[in-house]
């Protein structure tokens, strides 16, 4: 057995920023934030309790964890329906609904939401989401519910559909792509990628990374499963890969066409297009589960647009990324032996100025820092006058450039994880580094 898990130090930028768009759940504009089960509304359901076991039987243990995943999936999922109601049906009593579920529950150990509850959770996932600046526009973001598709080639399809529509000819839209969920004994397809399109990362004998050295793993993981690899640039687009639930992952190559990119030039310097620079329009997180109501789906790409310094100050400017700081300084004449010159700041600066220039020449959607940041605390002061406290982790909120000159730097922000959300669960992590576990019995040819 070939054994691909192992520690995992990815990390992963929060969601994209969204446009306007239609497919918008008509809901009121009084509306109260997440709460606890308890005292939330007035319904018997609400307290019953599931069989209880001691656990010191035979098969009582197991029994009892059974069973305590079932009244945590149960307690979720009443929790999600009654903020269903409250927000999107004027409060309006869930006792019917609650019914629904719990029988649906106690038969198959698992529930489906409704289409409108399914908008309602993706929508508010975002809402919830602290890593986010570009949440102003949650309520606009577009579902496409493919949750009848399991199988990989199905997948791969509707992902490229995903950024196609997303892409939209440069005005990009806020896109999520909903495929099947966990089940109870039926795990759903996983998309091993972080991004629906992410550049290759080859890594050579000496160690050196030719393309993007945080998809190096992935890279090597597509090889082996049989990708031939691209032409060998810095910019070769990975194939998707994704696995039906005990079987070996596939990968699945991205047409050229479904990937809107923008060539990177600089307002003044013309030597900045000779570096064949280039980022992809659309950044389509795709291995982050969505979590509803105790559902968790584990494949459901979603996107917004970009923040500039995502791509200038960070994919471009990292050192474990393309590390290109020295590189620009270099070619702007400055003296990277003098820390006091402030090279990297200076290199900072172009490099996000030639960032935001490419896109606007391009007439492809993408916002700044400074403006994001007013927007965010305008996101802040609309949730609050309706009720709601926004969670925000201030580390990923700030800018990566210039944060103390944005509004965002000088206040705190309450870090409370809230439901639905978008979450990261570690063995994904594990997968979009290319680790893994694979054994014969999957068919594999990883052993």
């Amino acid at each position: 057995m070939r054994n691909f898990l192992r520690r995992d130090q990815a990390t992963l930028a929060g969601p994209g920023y969204a446009p306007e768009n239609s497919d918008r759940l008509e809901g009121i504009e009084r509306l109260d934030g997440m709460q606890s089960l308890d005292g939330a509304i007035a319904s018997p359901l609400l307290s019953d309790a599931l069989p209880q076991h001691d656990g010191r039987s035979p098969g009582g243990r197991d029994r009892a964890r059974g069973h305590d995943e079932q009244r945590s999936l149960w307690r979720q999922a009443a929790e999600f329906v009654a903020q269903y109601h409250r927000e999107q049906l004027e409060g309006a009593d869930p006792t019917r609904r609650l019914a629904e579920v719990r029988t649906e529950l106690d038969a198959t150990g698992t529930y489906r939401h409704t289409d409108e509850e399914l908008v309602f959770g993706a929508r508010v996932a975002w809402r919830n989401a602290n890593r986010c600046i570009g949440r102003l526009y949650w309520r606009s973001l577009r579902i496409r519910d493919r949750r009848h598709l399991s199988r990989g080639e199905d997948i791969a399809a509707e992902c490229v559909s995903h950024l196609y529509e997303a892409g939209n000819a440069g005005r990009i839209r806020p896109l999520i792509t909903v495929f099947a969920p966990d089940a109870p004994g039926r795990p759903a397809p996983r998309i091993w990628n972080e991004q629906l399109i992410r550049y290759a990362g080859y890594t050579a004998e000496d160690g050196t990374v030719t393309g993007d050295p945080r998809n190096a793993g992935l890279t090597a993981l597509a090889r082996d499963l049989g990708w031939p690899g691209g032409p060998g640039t810095h910019f070769d687009v990975l194939p998707l890969v994704i696995q039906e639930a005990g079987r070996c992952p596939q990968w699945y190559p991205l047409p050229p066409e479904a990937v809107l990119e923008v060539p990177i030039e600089h307002p003044e310097f013309g030597w900045f297009q000779l570096l064949g620079l280039r980022w992809h329009a659309v950044p389509a997180l795709a291995n982050m589960c969505l979590e509803i109501g105790g559902i968790c789906y584990p494949s459901a790409p979603f996107n917004g647009w970009y923040m500039g310094t995502e791509i200038g100050a960070r994919n471009f400017a990292d050192t474990d990324r393309y590390d290109l700081l020295p590189v620009i300084a270099a070619r702007l004449g400055l003296d990277l032996r003098d820390e006091r010159s402030l090279w990297r700041d200076r290199a900072l600066v172009e490099l996000n100025r030639a960032v935001l220039h490419s896109f606007d020449r391009a007439r492809v959607t993408v916002t700044d820092h400074h403006t994001e940041s007013r927007r965010f605390l305008t996101h802040i002061g609309r949730e609050e006058r309706n009720g709601r406290q926004v969670g925000a982790d201030w580390s990923w909120i700030v800018p990566p450039i210039s944060g103390s000159a944005t509004p965002v730097f000088h206040r705190t922000y309450d870090a409370t994880e809230r439901y639905p959300a978008y979450v990261h669960h570690p063995d994904a992590r594990a997968r979009a580094a290319g680790l893994g576990s694979f054994d014969a019995s999957d068919g594999c040819p990883l052993v």
